[in-house]
């Protein structure tokens, strides 16, 4: 049942699994151990739970802040689709976006994605009829990348005992493509710039370029679309509502507005939590879903981050890429307004994606190396059952988080005529960029907001207001202590860091936490 801590309801002192942060990791995690019967309490201490899956509501409309399309929900025999049923009860429902789920928008050409493997392909080939083989070699690939993960992923839930004798044999075939970067593993396709480029048009769903990602990264993004994007219905804020029960019916409880102050370590043991008003919970197991940066730094007491050296695993791992996002409304439905399901990647006509990025990193006036636009009143069948008359846009680039930095600690809604001018350019930018792309558009828009990298920080509590957690460069791959068991008896991670970014890596972040938890193999359960 999701409670208000300020309103101060009636709590237990001791559960079975204490799980800071209500991401989709700690929600998954929350899930499949009440399943197993656990009494969880999941603690969030944003006023509304989800993580990147909430939404919020200004003016009469809504807008979702993390989710904007999600693969692999249509094939039922996906590890996906079986983990949400699993999760919600078969609650959470779905709609298809349609034959074409992203748009890759090049200067004036346009690419379109289409769902399914061979229309997939077919399409490719017609925009590049001369690189037929490499297009079938790169999907090819991109299976074998993926099919290489799974032992990896499964080696992270190993006891140290198993680790040593079958880890590293697990994870070899995963390094394989783990270890290069995206832009390395298709220049040995192919030696066509544009079609690398339009290949890796996605990228922003991870937040590193071609030649800094880890191929790993980008394959299991091409893969869990490639059978088309799919919305849930009623919005992404029926993720939390649907796992809620779940939780619920084991007497556990999702508490927003509730910030844990440091985790309870007795005897070398976790043992509770402390919140910011003094108030101990206890429980048999702590988890953290709130990301290895914040957990070290501001979770765990200095004594045990020291005895335990976890600062040097910090120094191994990057943040990752900062962003903004503008939040549209508008009058009119979705259908008046023509407003598409697909979504667009506008990127530079010139340049590589590095080299657009590295541009605009050094000089903030230069083009968008990406901007990413979601149009989620034309995904959800039930919007307008809930915003009649009206529509929501979202639209999303990458920002250096060195841009706001100085207003760093300042209040939210209260950083000074500066802040706001710098805010309102870059709204502006963005606008211009959607009446390119939908010229129609113009004059209709009614309600704009930008949130910037402190939006991020203030409310999911990134550090520098990251929004994939850790970068995901091939080095990230080789992290040995990127899994759910720490160092410290009973002390727990989930959530996107320990597999990959996005709502299907932290799902999946659930069934390792809960193996690692309870020492049976969820995943065999879930399947």
């Amino acid at each position: 049942m999701i409670q208000s801590y300020k309103k101060k309801p009636t709590l237990q002192e001791n559960y079975d699994t204490i799980i800071i942060g209500s991401g989709m990791g700690g929600l998954s995690t929350a899930a499949i151990l009440a399943k197993e019967g656990q009494k969880v309490l999941v603690l969030e201490r944003h006023y509304t739970p989800g993580g990147f899956t909430h939404i919020f509501k200004r003016k009469g409309y809504e807008w979702d802040v993390g989710i904007h399309y999600i693969g692999d929900v249509q094939r039922e025999k996906s590890i996906l689709k079986k983990l949400f049923d699993y999760v919600t009860d078969k609650q959470l429902k779905w709609q298809d976006m349609g034959e074409v789920y992203d748009k890759i928008v090049i200067g004036d050409k346009q690419y379109d994605f289409v769902k399914g493997i061979k229309n997939f392909k077919q399409q490719m080939i017609a925009y590049f009829p001369e690189e037929e083989q490499a297009i079938h070699k790169y999907v090819d690939t991109v299976f074998n990348a993926v099919k290489a993960s799974k032992n990896y992923y499964i080696s992270k839930t190993l006891s140290p005992f198993s680790n040593r004798i079958i880890g590293g044999y697990l994870r070899k075939p995963f390094h394989k493509y783990s270890d290069k970067t995206t832009y390395e593993v298709l220049r040995e396709l192919t030696d066509n710039e544009e079609l690398i480029k339009v290949l890796t048009g996605q990228y922003g769903d991870y937040g590193l370029p071609p030649k800094q990602s880890s191929f790993s990264m980008h394959a299991s993004v091409a893969r869990h679309y490639f059978d088309g994007g799919s919305f849930p219905i009623g919005g992404s804020s029926q993720i939390a509502k649907t796992i809620d029960k779940v939780i619920e019916a084991t007497g556990g409880t999702i508490l927003v507005s509730a910030e844990v102050d440091e985790v309870l370590i007795k005897n070398g043991k976790a043992t509770g939590v402390q919140m910011k008003d003094g108030k101990h919970f206890l429980a048999k197991n702590i988890i953290s879903n709130a990301g290895l940066i914040t957990t070290y730094n501001k979770l765990l007491p200095q004594q045990i981050v020291e005895k335990f050296q976890l600062k040097k695993q910090l120094q191994k791992v990057k943040p990752s890429v900062a962003h903004v996002s503008l939040y549209i409304g508008l009058e009119g439905t979705p259908e008046e307004l023509k407003i598409p399901t697909t979504n667009y990647w506008v990127y530079p006509e010139k340049g590589d994606h590095d080299t657009c990025v590295e541009n605009y990193v050094n000089d903030l006036s230069q083009p968008f190396p990406v901007v990413y636009m979601s149009f989620p009143c034309a995904k959800d069948p039930d919007w307008l059952n809930r915003y009649p008359g009206k529509s929501s846009i979202d639209i999303i680039t990458l920002l250096p988080y060195e841009t706001f930095e100085q207003w760093k600690g300042s209040l939210w809604k209260k950083r000074g005529d500066e802040y706001e001018r710098i805010k309102e350019e870059i709204a502006q930018r963005l606008l211009q960029e959607l009446y390119k792309q939908l010229p129609h558009l113009e004059g209709k828009v009614s309600y704009y907001e930008l949130s910037t990298p402190l939006t991020t920080e203030h409310f999911v509590n990134y550090e520098k207001g990251e929004i994939y957690g850790l970068d995901h460069s091939p080095s990230r791959f080789r992290q040995p202590f990127l899994k759910p068991k720490t160092p410290i008896k009973n002390f727990y991670l989930t959530g996107q860091d320990i597999v990959t970014a996005g709502v299907g890596g932290a799902l999946f972040s659930g069934i390792l936490s809960a193996t690692a938890v309870t020492g049976k193999n969820m995943l065999k359960k879930v399947i």
